[in-house]
């Protein structure tokens, strides 16, 4: 567990100097690091739920603007994480917030869809989030949330809509995580990493080629997908079945 967090601490600076380097090359974009200003959550996160080996890492993407941008928590929905997780730990912010994304923690009045639909997935089948971890966790691949600004507001940038020479150095520090966090929770078991989406799929894929895990994909929960507004958790909860990955 401390490694992992030891992990989280190093991915938090290359990050951060990303971060940087975004706001110097783009300064259309606004960059929010919830490793670094909710990192305090994060850690007990880590800390409570993080321990002994892991049968399945659910792997996302990247911070959404209402979820883990708001408590520190992948996919972090402020009602899952404060009812169901049990985490209620004040944050800070960004240096530079937009406007359109405000940063209000746990009194967020918005509600992260993807992270709704996952953690009320999990929430359904387990009694309680401890019997959840005891077997599984939940990651993001990339800690940043971009938020583009045009002449019109601003949107939610994705990773993979970064410039290559951006890309490279802090996908190189996601890649160097991700392995990280395979090495602590596998210990000699047979472990299955599940992409949430295409794009944290394919990173697995990549950064995970030499490891002994098994790299699996579920449709990802945003409302953004038709195909996820169409009974998201029952097409889940089969597709994982499928993949002998069960929720018990």
């Amino acid at each position: 567990m401390s490694r992992l967090l030891e992990s989280a601490k190093e991915l938090r600076r290359k990050a951060d100097d990303c971060a940087k380097l975004v706001s110097l090359d783009m300064t259309e974009i606004c960059v929010y690091n919830p490793l670094s200003y909710a990192f305090g959550a994060f850690e007990e996160y880590v800390t409570r739920y993080g321990a002994a080996s892991k049968r399945v890492i659910f792997l996302g993407m990247n911070p959404g603007p209402w979820g883990m941008a708001q408590t520190g928590i992948p996919f972090g929905e402020v009602a899952a994480v404060r009812d169901w997780l049990k985490i209620q730990h004040n944050a800070g912010r960004p240096a530079v917030v937009h406007p359109k994304y405000p940063v209000e923690g746990f009194l967020c009045k918005r509600s992260e869809v993807s992270g709704k639909r996952l953690w009320g997935l999990f929430a359904s089948r387990f009694e309680s989030a401890e019997m959840f971890f005891k077997e599984h966790f939940v990651m993001n691949y990339c800690p940043l949330l971009f938020i583009e600004v045009h002449a019109s507001g601003a949107r939610n940038l994705t990773p993979d809509k970064l410039p290559a020479k951006l890309k490279e150095s802090l996908f190189e520090a996601c890649d160097s995580h991700l392995r990280d966090a395979v090495d602590v929770f596998s210990q000699g078991s047979e472990l299955v990493v599940v992409g949430v989406g295409d794009f944290a799929a394919k990173r697995a894929r990549l950064a995970l080629r030499d490891a002994n895990v098994r790299v699996e994909k579920i449709l990802h929960p945003s409302p953004a997908s038709p195909a996820s507004n169409r009974d998201w958790a029952g097409v889940v909860t089969r597709r994982l079945a499928e993949l002998g990955v069960t929720l018990n």
